[in-house]
């Protein structure tokens, strides 16, 4: 199972990012995804989660701000972030439950992690 993010970049106060994650390999069911974020001397952090039935939840400090989404044809997670400010600058990694076959539980999986950086 690999997660591969993608979208992240440097912008400017204020404006905006969309990043992609998306499950590959040997799959047999997704169930939750999220993207986590990581600043430089801080710990990882939630941002938002979303159900396989698409409920999100959200970090108090992006409601608003961000928008989390995915497409359970393709396996994929986006993250549509508008307003951004010089603290969500990080690494930004997707995760994901996955089920790889039907002999085995639902575990954890990791992308590699995109960089955001704004910039006032």
């Amino acid at each position: 199972v690999q997660l591969q993010a993608s979208g992240g970049g440097s912008v400017q106060t204020g404006g905006s990012l969309r990043l992609s994650c998306a499950v590959s390999g040997s799959i047999f069911s997704v169930s939750g995804m999220g993207w986590y974020r990581q600043a430089p001397g801080k710990e990882r952090e939630l941002v938002a989660l979303i159900s396989r039935g698409g409920n999100p939840t959200y970090a108090t400090s992006v409601k608003g701000r961000i928008t989390i989404s995915r497409d359970n044809t393709k396996n994929t997670i986006y993250l549509q972030m508008n307003s951004l400010r010089p603290e969500d600058t990080a690494v930004y990694y997707c995760n994901a439950e996955v089920k790889a076959s039907w002999l085995t539980v639902y575990g954890p999986y990791w992308g590699q992690g995109t960089q955001v950086t704004v910039s006032s």
